[in-house]
């Protein structure tokens, strides 16, 4: 532990983000509906600079460019998440994920599904990165970059996995406050 802390708080953060998948690969798309990927560049002093680049841009041979061919990444993810955790709190989702949950699990109360739900929010910033791509995957099915701003598609299948694996982590805590 004390090598650990013998290292730069900025060095070990660095190394946190080179080791971590982006947030969103996989899950966000251009104007024009195709893939958007994760990629880097370096400026003066090494300081990286990620982003999202259309595959209109990477491959060129595209005769229409998107009308925002990149994205800070940094900036689209806060947004994301920001955008992932306010609908979290809209009582349509928490309604929307009992009513999933009880597909696959019939003895769920929608009152175990709010209190896992507003589990999530306060434990977020606690989270590792692994944890919180691993939990973005489970409830963001498509991220849509427009000119207006970026669309987000939640999926209520990873709602309801989400809640099943808070509630099996502390099984007695939701029925207690029941």
């Amino acid at each position: 532990m004390h090598a650990v802390l013998q290292v730069s708080p900025r060095v070990r953060i660095n190394r946190t983000r080179n080791t971590t998948a982006p947030l969103l690969r996989g899950l966000i798309f251009d104007s024009e509906g195709r893939a958007m990927s994760p990629s880097h560049s370096r400026g003066r002093g090494g300081q990286m600079y990620r982003y999202y680049v259309s595959q209109a841009v990477l491959k060129g041979g595209a005769t229409e460019r998107p009308a925002i061919p990149r994205v800070p990444a940094g900036e689209i993810e806060a947004a994301v998440v920001a955008q992932v955790r306010a609908l979290l709190r809209q009582p349509e989702m928490v309604v929307g994920t009992w009513r999933a949950a009880r597909a696959t699990a019939s003895d769920v109360t929608e009152q175990e599904v709010l209190l896992a739900l507003e589990r999530i929010e306060p434990l977020w910033d606690e989270l590792f990165p692994a944890e919180r791509t691993r939990i973005v995957r489970l409830l963001v099915d498509r991220v849509d970059i427009r000119a207006a701003g970026a669309a987000v598609r939640l999926r209520l299948d990873g709602l309801s996995g989400l809640v099943r694996d808070l509630a099996a982590r502390e099984p007695d805590a939701g029925r207690a406050a029941a």
